[in-house]
């Protein structure tokens, strides 16, 4: 292998885990919690409305109060749509300034929580948490928490 004279190979490092992000892992209980709802969905999804009240019904009978509701909606162009299964941030999911909205709902209605209606990595998960100020759960394990 030829390399350029004063540049070294060095081998890749793994970044370390950042330490200011929260512990994703850790189990969040909602019952009993005020919450905002978060959803994604494809623009030519028309009922949309009615999976997030399905997913409110749900957190109600599990004691949650839905006391906001955040939408973000992708894929009304083709280029959009062709890219609808991957998330507009790897990051966060969503764009910046829904991340802006949902965190202004949080603060409005001192929520406790944040409930994602899809799944979430654990970077996401905390990255979404640090951003929020508040945990964010996806709905399934809100709805599986005690």
């Amino acid at each position: 292998m030829h390399h350029l004279p004063g540049h070294r190979r060095r081998p890749a490092r793994r970044a370390a885990r950042s330490p200011h992000l929260p512990d994703a892992t850790a189990t969040v209980a909602v019952t009993g919690a005020d919450v905002v709802l978060v959803g994604y969905f494809s623009a030519k999804q028309k009922d949309f409305h009615a999976l997030m009240d399905a997913a409110a019904a749900a957190l109600a009978a599990r004691g949650v109060r839905v006391v906001g509701r955040i939408v973000q909606r992708r894929g009304a162009s083709r280029g959009g749509a062709r890219n609808m299964a991957r998330p507009l941030s790897r990051k966060t999911v969503l764009g910046q300034g829904k991340i802006r909205e949902a965190a202004a709902a949080c603060a409005a209605t001192d929520a406790d929580a944040v409930v994602f209606l899809w799944s979430l990595t654990e970077r996401q998960r905390q990255t979404l948490t640090l951003l929020l100020g508040r945990p964010a759960v996806t709905l399934a394990d809100a709805l599986v928490a005690r």
